[in-house]
């Protein structure tokens, strides 16, 4: 009985660290989800620019992810042309902050 207990301890103490070291969807199904790839993907610009050219342009910037989920939650213009990203907080659907965060350090590891 005592070991099937240590045993299931260790067991859940494995998938919580895999879970924790893995942030939930921050990849292409949760810019897919949350219709980034409307406006973007990995390799080429569409309508926004490609990931991968985002992750270039601020590669090694200390405040870069902050930054970026800031631009995601907020929207603007003029860092990549005049055209217009909106606000995602606001998009339908709406992506929170945890969200804007897991997709910009997922973005970063796309140059």
């Amino acid at each position: 009985m005592k070991s099937s207990a240590v045993s299931l301890a260790i067991s859940m103490a494995a998938v919580a660290g895999a879970c924790l070291s893995t942030p939930a969807l921050a990849s292409p199904e949760l810019a897919q989800k949350k219709n980034c790839m409307s406006c973007h993907t990995v390799q080429k610009k569409v309508v926004g620019p490609a990931f991968k050219d985002i992750a270039a342009k601020y590669a090694g910037q200390k405040d870069a992810v902050d930054k970026l989920t800031q631009k995601v939650l907020k929207g603007g213009s003029g860092a990549w042309g005049a055209v217009f990203m909106p606000a995602m907080k606001d998009a339908n659907p709406p992506v929170s902050e945890a969200e804007a965060r897991q997709l910009v350090t997922w973005i970063m590891t796309t140059k």
